[in-house]
């Protein structure tokens, strides 16, 4: 066996259990693992350096594969149900030993990465993957230590990925043959059966979603993050689609990270060092940091190419919708390092409201705040997926229900408990549609989106007169530098106002329902910020 590459003195791969591999290639630097790739025939290069790879089966995550060890550590803690799927111990030590014997023989890549920019909340991670390129996403995705700090890295979580293992249900317990299975008791991650590099990401994500919140009372949030001139903090909220990354990724302003931060007493922090950005309709025009961002180093996943050419064509969607790109968050000509920023002033909620109910912006209370972060709404365009003919409604508890290990209602409590302490603006921004539902109406304007951002972020807003919507309750400004006034008030926007109400109270009533899954651990403050269905004179 060997072992190649910088890695601590004295620590093998046979510490891991993996005793028979051919050979161990440890912490390459990028442009070796992208020969590796290259050699092994497993992607090829654009023209402007990246390489490019295709995920096979799984383009996406697989969120009924994803299961977590239950035993005394998690039976009492974790919410069990649809999100967090239990899976036997013993079961656990059975598959973890067929992996470890399917890797004989094989190369492996190993890397010694870390997640969380606050040195206070560091936790060291190996990944031990099966493909080169995989271990390039991990390398892009995580923090990096220097080589100083590998030579004494000890991990304290192991991820072991073999996207070509397929797992026997009947033997190994899981649904399929895919999967990804979270034990906190060993602190260990097995990934198998699926090449999508997103489950090494949010596997750790899930692991910080459990420890930060449960053991250190630190707010785990799915969100971006910037920092103004002055040196202010704000996060975006929102889910796949909504616009995070892109509104995230400011000329004007320095990017703490584009997916995943924790909030501490001290301020907001990054857990990863870099981005994964979703591709389809890229553009230099649109998004020019991400677009910039994509050069030798770079991870392309499932995108097609204008034929002929090594071109990449974004708007090609062949293969999936979710077409990604990974990079190291120093690819961002203007990211922090490290990656942390103050106590944040503005909070974002970012929605892409196909029915075109609410405002393009509006100011929401303590009590809305909770209401919404709980709600976690998006919708569906008709036409993104198949059977999908009219508008879908999404709601996804805290902006990222399927990454929480615990209930929704314990995020929501510390972050109305910071939202209290720090007197912080939170902000309902719909970057979907208006003056009408999907197909009628019009998708907002990605540069009045920044217009209303910049509003808010430099307090014009705060000295504007605002109105309140009937249904929803929402305070919305009646004028913005940069956005035309009749579309700030979302029902004066549609030309058929009896349409709108109806639009806007089936929609308030979606929220109602899907919320009685969590009222009965909220409090008469959040409860009473719902929107109210009927009809009032």
């Amino acid at each position: 066996m060997n072992e190649i590459g910088l890695k601590a003195a004295n620590v093998s791969v046979k510490d891991l259990g993996l005793s028979n591999v051919d050979t161990a290639y440890w912490n390459l630097p990028p442009e070796e693992l992208v020969k590796e790739t290259l050699s092994l025939k497993q992607g090829v290069l654009t023209d402007v350096g990246a390489i490019a790879v295709d995920t096979g089966e799984f383009t996406g995550r697989s969120p009924k594969d994803k299961f977590v060890v239950v035993d005394d550590t998690t039976k009492d803690s974790v919410w069990w149900g649809d999100v967090n799927n239990r899976f036997d111990k013993d079961k656990f030590e059975v598959l973890h030993k067929r992996m470890l014997k399917y890797f004989e023989g094989k190369k492996v890549w190993v890397r010694d990465s870390y997640a969380c920019a606050d040195p206070k909340y560091r936790i060291n991670v190996r990944v031990v993957t099966e493909l080169p390129w995989s271990n390039l996403f991990a390398n892009n995705l995580f923090l990096r230590p220097t080589q100083d700090e590998i030579k004494n890295f000890k991990h304290d979580w192991l991820i072991l990925c073999a996207p070509n293992y397929k797992a026997d249900p009947a033997i190994d317990g899981t649904r399929q043959h895919n999967f990804a299975i979270l034990d906190f008791t060993r602190k260990m991650i097995l990934i198998g059966g699926t090449a999508y590099t997103g489950e090494i990401k949010k596997g750790i994500f899930a692991v910080l979603n459990y420890i930060l919140p449960h053991d250190e009372k630190v707010l785990s949030m799915h969100c971006s993050a910037n920092i103004g001139k002055s040196g202010d903090t704000a996060i975006f909220f929102g889910l796949s689609g909504t616009g995070k990354t892109t509104l995230s990724a400011d000329p004007n302003r320095k990017l703490i990270g584009d997916d995943e931060h924790g909030w501490s007493d001290n301020g907001v922090f990054n857990f990863e060092g870099g981005c994964y950005a979703k591709c389809v309709d890229l553009s230099a025009e649109k998004e020019p940091q991400i677009f910039g961002a994509i050069k030798a180093g770079s991870l392309l996943e499932n995108i097609n190419f204008y034929e002929g050419t090594k071109t990449v064509d974004y708007s090609n969607i062949k293969k999936t919708e979710n077409t990604r790109v990974s990079y190291p968050s120093n690819y961002i000509e203007n990211s922090v390092t490290p990656a942390v920023g103050d106590i944040p002033k503005n909070i974002f909620f970012l929605t892409c409201d196909a029915f075109g109910v609410l405002p393009p912006i509006s100011k929401l209370t303590p009590a809305q705040a909770m209401y919404h972060f709980i709600s976690g709404y998006t919708a569906k365009v008709a036409g993104t997926e198949m059977g999908v003919t009219e508008p879908t409604l999404t709601f996804s508890a805290c902006f990222g229900k399927v990454f929480l290990p615990l209930h929704p209602t314990q995020y929501a409590e510390l972050l109305g408990e910071k939202l209290k302490k720090h007197n912080v603006n939170v902000w309902l921004l719909n970057t979907g549609w208006v003056g009408g539902k999907f197909g009628v109406g019009n998708r907002i304007k990605l540069s009045y989106t920044r217009s209303l951002i910049t509003a808010a972020l430099n307090g014009e807003l705060d000295k504007v007169e605002y109105g309140t919507t009937q249904f929803f309750k929402l305070n919305y400004p009646k004028s913005c530098t940069g956005v035309p006034a009749e579309i700030l008030d979302p029902k004066n926007s549609w030309k058929d106002k009896e349409a709108y109400d109806q639009t806007a109270q089936s929609l308030a009533a979606s929220f109602v329902k899907n919320f009685d899954q969590y009222a009965s651990a909220a409090n008469a403050e959040i409860l009473a910020a719902a929107p109210k269905a009927e009809v009032t004179v």
